[in-house]
């Protein structure tokens, strides 16, 4: 029910990005999906994140349709959506009143993590290189329509997080 989208998808696929979710949760030290952190710039709800990004992704993607005649499958697309961010409980931690990095954030870069759970749990090489490449720190980025969605998409929500805390946005 906190995930926004998922009944945009069958249930096989689902069942999938629940089981990706359920795996880093349980990996990381945060009790609740309320405690996880979205960055160290701000201290904001990650699922207020996702569930933004994903609002955003579907909406943007009817307009890709709409303007563009591109046409991005559900079962494309919202996973990526939904997932882009499935590392963060591993990343990020609260520490004395602040999010942090977590050491395997300084040993592995955001994106990458998450992928190698995809791969391990079958999702499909396009959600996992989108996945994968997706941060604006990386140094390649996958050039396809779903990644150029979840950019806009995740630049919108960041925005937002930001702003709403009082700081800068990107």
């Amino acid at each position: 029910d906190c995930l926004f989208g998922l009944d945009l998808l069958t249930q096989e696929m689902r069942d999938r990005v629940v089981t990706a979710w359920v795996s880093t949760w349980s990996s990381s030290v945060h009790g609740r999906l309320e405690d996880m952190p979205w960055s160290t710039r701000a201290d904001y709800p990650l699922m207020n994140h996702v569930n933004e990004v994903t609002r955003a992704g579907v909406d943007l993607a009817k307009r890709a349709k709409a303007d563009w005649g591109v046409e991005l499958a559900n079962e494309l697309l919202v996973p990526i959506l939904i997932l882009h961010d499935v590392d963060k409980p591993l990343m990020y931690v609260r520490e004395g009143g602040e999010v942090v990095g977590t050491k395997l954030s300084k040993e592995i870069p955001h994106g990458v993590v998450g992928a190698m759970l995809l791969k391990e749990l079958g999702f499909s090489h396009e959600i996992i290189s989108v996945v994968a490449t997706h941060s604006p720190k990386m140094p390649s980025r996958n050039r396809g329509y779903a990644a150029y969605v979840l950019h806009y998409a995740d630049m919108f929500s960041a925005d937002h997080a930001l702003m709403t805390l009082g700081k800068e946005p990107f």
